[in-house]
């Protein structure tokens, strides 16, 4: 069984800085990919970043590239997300969720609008971003 658990939120200033840490267990590494995603209040959930566990590659969504980095320790079964810069339209619960890397499915998670409703999910962390 996959399971994950999401840490770091907190209350930040704008232009300020978080790590959010994304513990998993219960899976190989490699074959998956971890993503984080954000739900804002009143919004849907959104796709903010991935790491393909077989490679390394990442991919950013248009509103974070720049200021956010993911990386990951596989030593440690642990993804972060580096937030830098953040904004007050960053303020959102964190998630990170775990999918089997198969073909099109960065495509697919990341999409904007998409509701993902598949794949192993952590509880939320929350990020606040005041001006």
């Amino acid at each position: 069984e996959v399971q994950l658990v999401a840490s770091g939120g907190g209350l930040v200033q704008a232009g300020g800085s978080l790590r959010l840490s994304c513990a998993a267990s219960g899976f190989i590494s490699d074959d998956y990919v971890i993503g984080w995603f954000r739900q804002a209040p009143g919004k849907g959930r959104e796709g903010v970043s991935c790491i393909i566990g077989s490679d390394g590659s990442t991919v950013y969504a248009d509103s974070v590239k720049g200021r956010f980095t993911i990386s990951s320790d596989n030593a440690k079964n642990t993804v972060y997300l580096q937030m830098n810069s953040l904004k007050p339209e960053d303020t959102a619960v964190y998630f990170c969720a775990a999918f089997i890397d198969a073909p099109g499915i960065i495509a697919t998670i990341m999409k904007p609008g998409r509701q993902v409703d598949f794949g192993s999910w952590g509880q939320g962390t929350q990020v606040t971003v005041s001006s």
